[in-house]
């Protein structure tokens, strides 16, 4: 076991420390050349102020970059580069012991050229050499292993710029309970506003949520809320009402029927007149009809003698049909419409 404790992969610790002494030099080697490299193509293209003018207008900046790479084998995004980290490190600033050239490519983003020259002989936490992390995290720039919560958000916005990828990760996240009970009402809000911008999205969520009996209670407290609510219910009526007067088969017999039923409702109501005049009035009830009277009486018992014959028919067209009435049709009638049919019905 002790054994196995002292290696490092499959090399033992002292076989290990050889190899990081060894590749330190390289490292340290590699620095120094990419340190030439910048200064040999800084040598051949000074940096300039933005909107500078050429010192020989037959050569450009990107012509000459581009004939040094190709004649060293770099592509002219390496030179660049170089040559930009050598601008911002004179040769007797350089740390090649204690910081790789990565390192020193990262920190050649702090802008204070004695703070830039400071840090390069400072690493963190009392370390004897720079990570690339460490200089990536000392000048904002992310890191390859995140540690603190900042740099691990940071890490996942990378990873989801892809929209597809994004709302992968999202979902996932929310079906977290301990991930969801964290956002804020707010955000939650606007994150279900966003995602019900689609109408059949928003409807479904709506019709889930109003099932609910508690938030339906809460949500009809809202007077804007219960207006539109009930102008929808008003408008759906009325959209079904049209599509069976245009498309239903018994559309005709139901508009007469609504007709008659409009005239038996002022029968009914006269009807219902009379009865309690007859009971109020002493003496009413017993009284003989004159001609006049009795004439008036015949003719209005024959009209609705006529209307309960074209009933019976619409009626009887109805139900020998395949038909049925929508549900807005089957509904109380106002003044007892009809009881009082069933009344004359057995009357005549």
């Amino acid at each position: 076991m002790t054994e196995v404790a002292e290696k490092v992969g499959s090399v033992s610790q002292s076989r290990y420390e050889q190899i990081v002494a060894e590749l330190r030099d390289v490292v340290e080697q590699q620095t120094r050349g990419q340190f030439t490299i910048g200064d040999r193509a800084l040598e051949i293209e000074p940096m300039r102020q933005r909107g500078g003018l050429m010192t020989e207008p037959e050569w450009t900046v990107e012509a000459s970059l581009k004939r040094l790479a190709d004649d060293i084998g770099l592509s002219v995004a390496t030179v660049k580069t170089t040559r930009w980290v050598a601008s911002r490190w004179p040769k007797e600033h350089w740390s090649p012991k204690t910081a790789s050239y990565t390192v020193h490519r990262a920190l050649a983003n702090i802008e204070d050229e004695a703070e830039r020259f400071e840090a390069i002989l400072t690493p963190p936490d009392d370390k004897a050499r720079w990570t690339t992390d460490d200089a990536s995290r000392r000048v904002g720039q992310q890191v390859e292993t995140p540690i603190t919560p900042q740099e691990k958000v940071t890490a996942i916005h990378s990873l989801a710029r892809d929209e597809e990828v994004a709302a992968v990760v999202t979902t996932d996240f929310l079906k977290r309970p301990q991930v969801a009970s964290k956002v804020s009402a707010e955000d939650k809000v606007r994150v279900v506003e966003e995602f019900t911008r689609d109408e059949s999205v928003a409807a479904t969520a709506a019709t889930s949520l109003l099932r609910r009996p508690d938030i339906a209670f809460k949500a009809m407290s809202d007077d804007t809320a219960r207006f539109q609510v009930n102008h929808a219910q008003v408008e759906r009526s009325r959209q079904a009402r049209e599509d069976f007067d245009r498309t239903s088969p018994v559309a005709p017999a139901v508009r007469a029927i609504d007709r008659s039923v409009e005239f038996l409702d002022l029968v009914t109501a006269c009807h219902s007149f009379v009865a309690a005049a007859g009971r109020t009035v002493p003496g009413l009830r017993d009284r003989t009809l004159n001609d006049d009277e009795r004439t008036i009486v015949h003719e209005n018992v024959a009209r609705v003698r006529g209307v309960l014959t074209e009933l019976d028919s619409e009626f009887s067209q109805v139900r020998c049909g395949s038909a049925r009435f929508p549900p807005w049709l089957i509904q109380p009638v106002p003044g007892g419409t009809w009881q009082a049919l069933s009344c004359l019905k057995s009357a005549g």
